[in-house]
């Protein structure tokens, strides 16, 4: 614990924690700094006025974006036929009737153009994903609410989170920054914990990733290889990566 710090040094702690992860909440900020919730409120009111971080609901989430892998438009072009085949293998697992949660990625927003006129119930934290469906009248479309996460068009924090809890989905289709020995990973302690929640209200769970994110090791842990039911990918993945899902036992189709 950090007992009696000046404003300055919690001001100073609070921007250094956002600079080694994209969101801390409320709760965690006061158990790092022992202060109550009011000060750490107007220290983080007082750094989002300066510049430094940006407040959000039940926490901060930092102003800088320190990798492409946060830009939607950059992410929608890398890749983007090896997309569209995994997105049209991916929507083919889905039977009419079912619940479905989609979340963030462009990967996914591949998904959910297959999808369209589906009749389906579709819950989505992503603006993208929820524009395919803009004048679609057979699919229902409900969006989680919360933070809109620049560059990316996704909503997190506390309030998709909430939403995601009270809800139960036959099918959750996941995009995801880094697949690995390790299991799944993601650059974004906001993204992360949607994701989980998404694993966890989801009777399947399918991930939909092209053959560049086998291999790596994102920041932040998400989930072992085991939690999921069924990968997704294209025909570049290669041969190492394949026997490493063999050995998980993880079962995939190439697009």
């Amino acid at each position: 614990m950090l007992h009696c710090m000046k404003q300055t040094e919690r001001h100073i702690h609070i921007v250094e924690l956002l600079k080694k992860q994209d969101f801390i909440s409320l709760e965690e900020l006061c158990q790092k700094l022992d202060s109550s919730k009011a000060t750490i409120r107007r220290d983080l009111i007082e750094l989002d006025r300066s510049g430094n971080i940006r407040k959000v609901h039940g926490g901060a989430i930092s102003r800088l974006v320190r990798d492409e892998s946060l830009d939607y438009k950059q992410l929608s072009e890398s890749c983007h036929e090896e997309k569209s085949r995994i997105g049209r293998l991916a929507a083919a697992q889905v039977r009419e009737g079912e619940t479905v949660i989609l979340s963030g990625g462009s990967t996914v927003t591949e998904v959910a153009r297959v999808l369209f006129d589906r009749s389906i119930q579709i819950i989505t934290n992503s603006i993208p994903v929820a524009q395919v469906f803009w004048d679609c009248k057979q699919t229902e479309v409900t969006l989680t609410g919360g933070y809109l996460y620049p560059r990316l068009g996704i909503q997190l924090g506390p309030i998709c989170e909430r939403m995601l809890r009270t809800i139960h989905a036959d099918v959750a289709i996941l995009g995801i920054m880094g697949i690995s020995d390790r299991g799944l990973s993601d650059n974004s302690a906001l993204v992360m914990e949607s994701i989980r929640i998404m694993l966890q209200v989801a009777h399947r769970i399918i991930i939909v990733a092209d053959h560049t994110k086998f291999g790596r090791n994102a920041m932040n842990h998400v989930a072992e290889l085991n939690d999921v039911d069924l990968i997704i990918t294209d025909s570049g993945i290669q041969d190492t990566s394949r026997e490493m899902l063999d050995r998980h036992g993880v079962i995939f189709l190439t697009a």
